[in-house]
């Protein structure tokens, strides 16, 4: 087995990773684990570089941009030694992407020109359109995200054998409302059988040649991994029952609106005992409980993916994973903080270029005074811009190298096969063809990830 060398129309391709040992026999009995090579390195100045020609093509490059990086890390991913392929082809992407437009542009102005007409004539108000044109969107979110899986997994090949995706995605928007209005109208006790039915769905129409995959298992297994969420949003209803009812933090027991408003602006004036609080270093238990109940939304959407593949099969071939929540959840707080860090950083850095240049109040003369003031409007214009694409560009460089990378590789190799008999009499499945490819996930923007 060769490795995929992705080539775009600038520069040499990537190198490539380490060749692969030739497809043989595997194991009957025996475990299969699996083994991420990448360099984050090399991801590094690979993402650096396709950005930099998708800024370039005005966006148009990032169809090459998105093959490319899903080449490398496939080929970086190697259960059994044997690397992962991605055959997608950047073209059908382009064509698909453009087709997709074309049909929300019909759907989109249509349907909410007629929506907007009845909310009108009706109603005598446009927020009811505004809403309905908003629930509109919501079922073609699922469909987009679905038809994005399908087309993804018929696009990976494993020793020469292609992954693949049954039909399915109005059924399966359908049961992502269906179930996510029983989450809502339960207040989030519904939550992991949402999870695990959607997946469920997901999982047994997806196919490894002729094999056929199997969720196992039971919804209620997942609530094990809702621990921390629970006992975050817990310590949040204990906080807000002990500052407003039992002992309430503010001096006639709460405040309306105005008090509220009248209260902030004395504290940022600095009036900080004008607001007479009966301590209130106890309304720092709020954000503490906010941010667990974000820590434990993380956790328990890595966990439960972690359950549910233990009970994954198909016929002669069985599922493993140690994939640790407290490890995924280090990478996301680290990664993005690092990644958004600079992204705050870069935009702080551009308005006060921009307030420089532009003569706004709150610059020091001095530094309106300075190179950019001496500079030709059109060329401070200039780098205006190349300072902000810039900015953007080292954004999602950082959240490739510091989030996406570490994530892939702590799901490859905590990820095993403990069954592995059937993988010998698994045989071809015939390519699945795709008129509009990823087209929908791009045009509602659910494709920037890998």
């Amino acid at each position: 087995m060769t490795d995929i060398v992705s080539k775009g129309p600038w520069g040499s391709p990537p190198k490539t990773l380490p060749p692969a040992p030739p497809a043989a026999a595997l194991p009957e009995t025996d475990g299969l684990g699996v083994e991420f090579v990448g360099k984050r390195g090399a991801l590094f100045w690979l993402a650096l570089k396709t950005g930099f020609f998708t800024i370039l093509t005005l966006g148009f490059y990032r169809f090459w941009m998105k093959t490319r990086l899903r080449r490398w890390y496939w080929s970086a991913i190697r259960p059994g030694g044997h690397p992962m392929e991605y055959v997608g082809d950047p073209i059908e992407k382009l064509l698909g992407f453009f087709i997709a437009v074309v049909i929300l542009t019909f759907y989109i102005g249509i349907v909410n020109l007629l929506l907007m007409f009845v909310s009108f004539s009706v109603f005598s108000s446009s927020w009811l359109g505004y809403i309905a044109s908003f629930a509109g969107l919501v079922p073609l979110w699922f469909y987009a995200s679905y038809r994005a899986r399908r087309y993804v997994l018929a696009r990976t090949r494993w020793r020469g054998v292609r992954f693949g995706l049954e039909k399915g995605a109005w059924g399966y928007a359908g049961r992502a409302l269906w179930y996510w209005a029983l989450t809502i109208v339960s207040l989030g006790i519904l939550w992991p059988r949402m999870t695990f039915w959607l997946e469920k769905y997901r999982t047994d129409r997806t196919f490894f040649g002729s094999a056929r995959l199997h969720q196992g298992g039971r919804w209620t297994m997942l609530y094990r991994a809702t621990w921390p969420f629970a006992a975050s949003l817990l310590l949040l209803g204990l906080t807000l029952l002990w500052v407003l009812w039992i002992d309430p933090v503010f001096p006639s027991g709460g405040l309306d609106g105005a008090q509220v408003l009248s209260e902030f602006d004395a504290l940022f004036r600095g009036q900080w005992t004008a607001m007479d609080l009966g301590n209130p270093e106890r309304l720092l238990f709020i954000p503490f409980a906010l941010s667990g109940m974000l820590f434990g939304a993380i956790y328990y959407n890595w966990v439960a993916k972690r359950i549910m593949a233990a009970h994954k099969c198909a016929d002669g071939i069985e599922f493993a994973s140690n994939l640790s929540g407290l490890r995924v959840t280090f990478i996301y707080v680290l990664g993005n903080f690092l990644s958004y860090m600079v992204l705050v950083v870069g935009i702080v850095l551009l308005v006060f270029m921009a307030a420089a240049v532009f003569g706004f109040g709150f610059v020091p003369e001095a530094a309106q005074a300075g190179m950019l003031a001496t500079m030709p409007r059109w060329a401070t214009l200039l780098l205006l811009g190349v300072v902000y694409v810039s900015i953007f560009l080292l954004w999602g460089v950082l959240h490739n190298t510091f989030v996406t990378f570490p994530l892939m590789r702590h799901m490859a190799r905590t990820t095993s096969l403990s069954q592995t008999a059937g993988l010998n009499q698994v045989s071809q499945r015939a390519r699945d063809e795709f008129a509009e490819a990823e087209g929908f996930s791009e045009a509602l923007d659910l494709g920037a990830a890998i």
